[in-house]
């Protein structure tokens, strides 16, 4: 009997070694890019692999989760519990820079540590309904500020409690409004380095930005995290009929929505295309928010036509500007099918960071939750600083000569 019990355990050991051994070399980062070297340009990929260890090298490019977060569901929930969430990677002070638009609408822009500090400037958006308030926003800011970046999060119009001064919304398909601010903010700061980095739906908006600027793109580098460049797959996946959505996606997106429209309600009730506001205060589905508001103000004939319009496909192809995604394979709200895997190996800007746990926003890793994806997004942009320095420091000496 003893000997049994001990042939058991030794079988049950080896199983779970085996089996742990297996699940951590799943969470190998796999990088999607293209082989190529465009003339005179280094491929992000050479980029990633000299100066990314947490992307590219075989010891260290592993994205292990929270043994207690060990789905992409699990990674998404306890992002969203965290939003208020102050500690002391989170707990900063923003000087806040309201800008007005041409329409005489507002947007906030909510420097860290202070809009004179010295240093390249990285500019920051977030999600849909999302703002710099949010937990992983603000570690994202705390965190590269200590890499010498001045950082600025760019609250869209109604967002982050920025008011609604104008009938122009925040919305998928227009790249006006963060075009102007690169501008803006380049005018002001007409020596220094900028980079892009952006949330989910904000997202969106970046890769837009970087596939219609192409090689005139303001920006030295920009990355996207949980990134959906097929919104129409993004928005069945939202819109089907399940546990999750019903009771745990759509209730938090709609809501933060909500809370905009209740913060603008006059603004928004006096919009020229007429506004259904009973209606729309009543709404459960995100669907149901861009049929009452965002078909009618930009003219589509239903939400999908909009999601398709939105999709960002069709952009990555004209990037020319190093540009770093990272993903999720169990992403409950951006399916890695919807990846345009094809047209980023094909372009040497582009690449994708996949990993097998990590969710929608999460990417929690340790047995204390911290965002994994800070380390690479650091050494992506030192990587970008040290480039642009040396770039500049060239030019200087062919400037004596």
């Amino acid at each position: 009997m003893y000997e049994l019990s001990l042939t058991g355990a030794a079988v049950l050991g080896t199983a779970l070694y085996y089996g742990l051994k297996r699940y951590i070399s799943d969470c190998r980062v796999q990088i999607i890019a293209a082989d190529i070297e465009e003339l005179g340009i280094q491929s992000i990929r050479s980029i990633l692999n000299e100066h990314c260890p947490s992307l590219t090298n075989p010891s260290l490019a592993y994205m292990i989760p929270t043994p207690y977060l060990p789905a992409g569901i699990l990674q998404t929930a306890y992002c969203s519990i965290q939003t208020l969430k102050r500690d002391h990677l989170s707990d900063i002070t923003y000087d806040r820079e309201l800008m007005t638009m041409s329409d005489n609408g507002t947007i906030s822009l909510d420097w860290y540590p202070e809009r004179s500090t010295p240093g390249p400037i990285a500019i920051v958006m977030a999600g849909v309904g999302g703002s710099s308030y949010e937990y992983h926003i603000r570690c994202l800011v705390k965190t590269i500020s200590r890499s010498g970046y001045r950082v600025v999060v760019m609250n869209h119009r109604g967002l982050g409690r920025t008011p609604m001064t104008s009938h122009k919304m925040y919305n998928l398909r227009d790249t006006d409004d963060f075009r102007d601010t690169l501008q803006h903010i380049r005018d002001t700061n007409p020596q220094v380095p900028l980079v892009g980095i952006a949330f989910s739906m904000g997202a969106i908006l970046l890769t837009k930005y970087l596939g219609e600027q192409g090689n005139s793109s303001l920006l030295s580098a920009a990355i996207a995290i949980c990134c959906p460049f097929d919104m129409t797959v993004t928005g069945r996946l939202l819109d089907a009929d399940t546990f999750l959505n019903n009771n745990v996606f759509q209730p938090l997106v709609v809501a933060s929505q909500l809370r905009v429209v209740k913060r603008n309600f006059d603004m928004i009730k006096s919009h020229p295309v007429g506004i259904d506001m009973d209606a729309l205060l009543k709404a459960k589905r995100v669907s149901e928010i861009d049929t009452l508001v965002s078909i009618r103000v930009l003219g589509y004939k239903d939400c999908w036509e909009l999601y398709e319009s939105a999709s960002t496909t069709q952009y990555v192809d004209r990037i020319r500007t190093p540009f770093l995604v990272i993903n999720s394979m169990d992403d409950p709200v951006v399916p890695a099918h919807g990846l345009p895997v094809d047209k980023i190996r094909e372009n040497p800007y582009t690449a994708v960071a996949l990993v097998k746990h990590g969710g929608h926003l999460g990417f929690f890793s340790g047995v204390k939750p911290r965002s994994w994806y800070l380390t690479p997004v650091v050494e992506f942009l030192e990587a970008i600083a040290s480039a642009a320095h040396q770039k500049h420091t060239e030019a200087l000496g062919k400037a004596k000569l």
